[in-house]
């Protein structure tokens, strides 16, 4: 499948009130989208035409999403993917090439396997998310989401990153409800408010596809044997829970992280 592939954003210029604007001045709307019931089927995938994945980096969509992007793109839907960094922060390189240059493309083409039809790579800096201006990034998920017209969003629990994955749950919210997108977290087994998403009888392709994803990003193949050891403790079955429900907002409540588990970010 052909990805539209971008590459946006430019770094914007930090300025001394910027943090203060962040946090008071009120998110800039846009148009309603008509979502699907949001209430699921014990072990079944939330309903969406289509599917918009917001992850802090290349190799979120792969070892962390890999298994529900694959399987929606299975069920039907388009899949969405907006990237906020280029990766370049990792200290993994056995290559000669530079990480930002290197890491979107191994990032084209995991997505492209997974199943996604369309993929923007941001240009925030990687392991800096947390402390960039929410307005910011806000605005640029607001962007993302006009583009796509998503029925559901999915990011990485905030509990099972880093404070980069973290702030992208938050601010995935706070575009998502000025939208009345919903916005569900892969989490983990006994997390508060977690179901299990079963992946069918085709459990063991989508698994397949998800390491060959995995894999596509060479550069960080040090990693690999964990995040294979990981893939393979899930077998066929995956777990999300909201983090915002269309019908009555974000409840700031469910956004603090429950306790932290020792996972592999």
């Amino acid at each position: 499948m052909t990805a539209a592939f971008a590459i946006a954003g430019p770094r914007a210029a930090l300025i001394q009130w910027a943090g203060w604007l962040s946090a008071h001045a009120p998110v800039r709307s846009v148009r309603r989208i008509r979502t699907q019931p949001t209430t699921p089927d014990t072990g079944s995938l939330p309903p969406a035409r289509t599917v918009l994945a917001i992850t802090s980096r290349p190799g979120k969509e792969s070892a962390d999403l890999g298994g529900l992007l694959h399987a929606y793109r299975n069920a039907g839907t388009k899949v969405a993917l907006l990237c906020l960094t280029r990766g370049e922060a990792s200290t993994s390189n056995p290559t000669s090439q530079r990480l930002e240059v290197l890491r979107p493309r191994e990032l084209q083409l995991a997505a492209g396997l997974l199943g996604v039809s369309s993929i923007a790579v941001a240009d925030y800096p990687d392991g800096e998310l947390s402390r960039w201006p929410t307005l910011d990034l806000t605005e640029r998920m607001q962007r993302a989401i006009t583009e796509q017209a998503p029925e559901l969003i999915v990011v990485v629990d905030p509990a099972l990153g880093d404070a980069d994955d973290a702030k992208v749950a938050r601010t995935a919210c706070l575009a998502a409800e000025s939208a009345g997108v919903p916005v569900a977290a892969r989490t983990w087994p006994g997390a508060p408010g977690a179901w299990g998403v079963g992946l069918g009888p085709e459990a063991t392709a989508v698994r397949a596809v998800q390491r060959s994803a995995v894999a596509a990003h060479a550069s960080q193949a040090g990693a690999m044997p964990e995040v294979g050891s990981r893939i393979d403790d899930l077998g066929d079955e995956e777990q999300l829970r909201w983090l915002l429900l269309p019908e009555r907002g974000a409840d700031d409540r469910e956004l603090v992280p429950p306790p932290r588990v020792p996972v592999a970010g």
